[in-house]
């Protein structure tokens, strides 16, 4: 027997929570065809990967990317391949690019995930060649993709494309019965191309850009209950998952989507609900989430929470960062585009007051933990601030906070750069999260927010975590546990093709080095992106710990460096989810 690829004497995890053992796998026509502890014959083999003290797992799976617009222009989609992530989720959010035109899903995208509005609409206008979910799905898959790719539909797509979004975003007007009957049909022709499920949203602090309906909420948020539960008894029916988002500043938009997983008299709702967090701003929520997600299994739902399972780090350019969007003082100065009218508003009195009241207010749901002695400056022309917070210039300036922020952002703009940590920062409750069966590990962002976050690496941030507790003997996961929360138990309940590693099953593996579960992983570091004007985007870069990648049999990357197809040759597919009775 020959094979195409073996990797020999790793400790193999097989994506389920069984023991781990150390083996020799080959590989065949895209699948392991081999898992053996004895020697394989490598004669004729073209590639044999030497895996002795390393692990090799199944690709990890990111189940919440925005990579919807960059993997027009960039299908490699390398950032995550470098850290061993083989099957991205797209759609998130109620944003996807199947119905939408150029220039809406330029005012969709921009603002609300911080991609260049023009780079938007651009990819759009370049690429766009579907009409539909199937000829959106045949698309990507005719792009030489790195990593295997699922999605979504959104919601805001599906409505804006239907009503005109200018209709899709006033509280007074609802679809009309062809609309609803049209969108439905749009929802059933994706679930029927394969498509995991539906995205929606109802935060209301995600805005427009563009000008005829800027600082509108995205067109899923105005959707009404009869709207909602028609579109999710189609999801329900087929057993396909709905990815949604609360306001979580209204208790009835939080109980109705939590609750919206039950079944009782009928079948339960697959729900994937953003998001459990340790937040600064609320310590209380972090403790609530798991028994939710518990009792509403226990009531016969399929209930999950999203989480992040590492420190919610983020950075800014002056104010251009989306928790200013949840407070109505943040929200004016981002809906002003132009400069000079923003700092016009920025040095206003008035307004500065109103920002204070705002900030000062620490009552209510909120993401942002609005401590500006709790964010430090990293960069700036002004040199003697760098390594300060905002509260520390402050003080010694004599001023509030808010004023010392609001005067280093008229005076630098976008060249004033800083960092806070929203949520996740303490290590005991991330470890709790990670392991509650009613959380899910994910929520990346990947491919939005590139100048404020880089999160490409977070399986390998838990697998550092759960590795080096273990060798503390104080393991709160073992390392199988961790492999299978991060690839096979997303890839069963999303019923896709991915995520183990036995005989029969799709090779997309990762070769980790644990002596290189370190320090590296938490690097700052930033790229261009060569399709957004070499945009400086933040990413990771720990280039020892990947030491090999493979997407459906093909090595891709390892140890920093890109194969040389990459990008130009296809080694990733669009994945369908699988069928359910119905």
């Amino acid at each position: 027997m020959t094979y195409d690829v073996v990797i020999e004497h790793g400790r193999v995890f097989d994506g389920t929570p069984q023991p781990s053992a150390v083996r020799n796998i080959g590989v065949r026509g895209g699948r392991v065809v081999a898992v053996s502890a004895d020697q394989l014959d490598v004669t004729g083999c073209p590639r044999v990967i030497e895996a002795h003290g390393k692990w090799v797992l199944p690709g990890l799976i990111d189940i919440h990317t925005h990579y919807d617009i960059e993997i027009l222009q960039e299908p490699s989609l390398s950032e995550s391949l470098r850290h061993g992530v083989t099957t991205v989720l797209l759609g998130s959010c109620s944003l996807s690019t199947v119905h939408v035109d150029a220039e809406d899903a330029g005012d969709i995208f921009g603002r609300v995930e911080a991609i260049p509005r023009r780079h938007v609409i651009e990819a759009i206008e370049d690429k766009k060649t579907w009409r539909n979910a199937a000829e959106y799905a045949a698309a990507l898959d005719d792009l030489p993709l790195g990593p295997n790719v699922a999605a979504f539909i959104g919601h805001s797509d599906m409505r804006a494309a239907e009503m005109g979004l200018d209709r899709a975003t006033r509280k007074e007007t609802t679809p009309s019965a062809d609309e609803l009957s049209r969108m439905e049909s749009m929802l059933t022709e994706a679930l029927d191309a394969g498509f995991v499920g539906m995205s929606a949203q109802q935060l209301v602090f995600d805005k427009l850009d563009g000008e005829t309906c800027r600082s509108r909420t995205l067109p899923s948020t105005y959707a009404r209950a009869r709207e909602r539960r028609r579109l999710n008894a189609i999801l329900r029916s087929r057993g396909r998952v709905l990815q949604a988002g609360p306001d979580i500043k209204s208790p009835k938009s939080i109980v109705a989507m939590v609750a919206s997983t039950l079944g009782i008299v009928r079948k339960p709702l697959k729900t994937s609900l953003l998001s459990a967090a340790d937040l600064k701003a609320n310590r209380l929520l972090a403790r609530i989430l798991g028994p939710i997600a518990w009792l509403m299994n226990r009531l016969g739902g399929d209930f999950r929470w999203q989480h992040l399972p590492v420190p919610f780090e983020v950075y800014a350019d002056g104010i251009d960062l989306v928790i200013f969007e949840e407070f109505g003082s943040g929200a004016a100065a981002l809906h002003l585009a132009d400069q000079v009218e923003r700092n016009a508003l920025l040095q206003d009195e008035t307004y500065r007051r109103t920002f204070r009241k705002d900030y000062d207010a620490k009552f209510g749901m909120r993401v942002w933990h609005r401590d500006f002695f709790d964010a430090d400056i990293v960069d700036c022309p002004e040199a003697t601030v760098i390594g300060k917070t905002f509260g520390q210039v402050g003080a010694e300036r004599g001023l509030h906070p808010v004023d010392a922020f609001l005067d280093l952002v008229v005076e630098h703009g976008t060249k004033l750069r800083w960092r806070t940590t929203i949520s996740n920062d303490r290590p005991e409750v991330l470890d709790r999260l990670a392991r509650d069966p009613g959380v899910q590990l994910g929520f990346s962002d990947a491919g939005a927010h590139l100048r404020n976050m880089a999160f490409y690496n977070f399986g390998l941030r838990l697998l550092r975590r759960v590795h080096d507790a273990e060798q503390a003997g104080r393991p709160f996961l073992s390392v199988e546990q961790a492999v299978h929360r991060l690839t096979g138990e997303l890839a069963d309940w999303y019923r896709l093709d991915a995520g183990h590693l036995r005989e029969g099953d799709r090779a997309d593996i990762v070769v980790v080095d644990p002596a290189h579960l370190d320090d590296s992983l938490d690097t700052y570091a930033e790229s261009p992106v060569a399709s957004f004007d070499n945009l400086p985007r933040m990413v990771n870069r720990n280039d020892d710990t990947v030491t090999a990648v493979l997407v459906n049999g093909q090595y891709v990357f390892g140890a920093g460096t890109p194969a040389d197809g990459l990008g130009r040759e296809r080694t990733g597919r669009f994945l369908r989810a699988r069928e359910t009775a119905r």
